[in-house]
């Protein structure tokens, strides 16, 4: 019993290690959820940044089209023979002019807004690629992390082997049985009860226990059952036993 309460104690410590490797990599899931924010709002940062600079060339472009036909107006006035025609070219000139203005307005509000998202981005940018090196960095521990659990749980099934052939072939065979339905397989028998379900355990067969007479499986549970003062070591011992 000894021998297969180590085997348990060992399985109990795989199993801990698989468990881990299952949920080490779901940390991952969240870095991956922070990183997506991140170059959503680096997007987003940028994309401002990018609207005042397209508005802006739009407004220089339209100022220029305008002074074109200016231009193209004040060319056509020494040909105007008729005084209504004259004023009609000379209040389109006169309307362009106003719209040229307002256009030159908001031109030089969007060089200061330029200057406040360029700023912004640039403000953005270092605060976020410290974000992203902070996420790729607890990513990295992760990895570590879970390399080194995967080598510790390949290097504790090594020994398995090792433990399997010091346990009893029945006994054996019974626990791999047991432990595919009920986790842990081998339990304690406190007092009357079980260790496992805590239900009561017929006196006989408690008496054949603490003898250690015999193998006994709990009638309720079915799981193995042993007496803690016909072991060698605490049970505590057990489970903290490093291999």
């Amino acid at each position: 019993m000894q021998a297969l309460l180590k085997l348990q104690a060992l399985d109990t410590k795989i199993a801990d290690c698989m468990q881990k490797e299952k949920d080490l990599p779901r940390q991952k899931d969240r870095f991956a959820i922070q990183r997506k924010r991140l170059d959503e709002e680096m997007a987003q940062s940028e994309e401002r940044c990018k609207k005042v600079e397209v508005e802006q060339r739009e407004c220089a472009q339209d100022i220029e089209q305008r002074q074109e036909k200016i231009l193209k107006y004040e060319g056509q006035l020494v040909d105007i023979k008729k005084n209504e025609e004259y004023k009609a070219v000379l209040h389109e000139i006169d309307l362009l002019k106003k719209q040229i203005g307002i256009r030159e307005e908001r031109s030089i509000a969007l060089l200061y807004e330029q200057e406040e998202t360029q700023a912004q981005l640039e403000e953005d940018k270092s605060r976020i690629n410290e974000e992203i090196a902070r996420v790729e960095a607890e990513c990295a521990a992760v990895d570590r992390e879970l390399a080194e659990m995967v080598a510790h749980r390949e290097a504790l099934q090594a020994t398995r082997p090792d433990h399997r052939s010091q346990v009893d072939d029945e006994l054996l065979r019974m626990y791999e049985r047991i432990r595919k339905a009920r986790i842990p397989a081998v339990v304690p028998l406190n007092e009357e009860s079980c260790g496992g379900c805590f239900m009561t355990i017929r006196p006989q067969i408690v008496n054949e226990i603490i003898g250690n007479e015999r193998v006994h499986c709990c009638q309720h549970c079915n799981r193995l059952l042993y007496y803690p003062g016909n072991v060698n070591f605490p049970e505590a011992e057990v489970l903290e036993e490093s291999v």
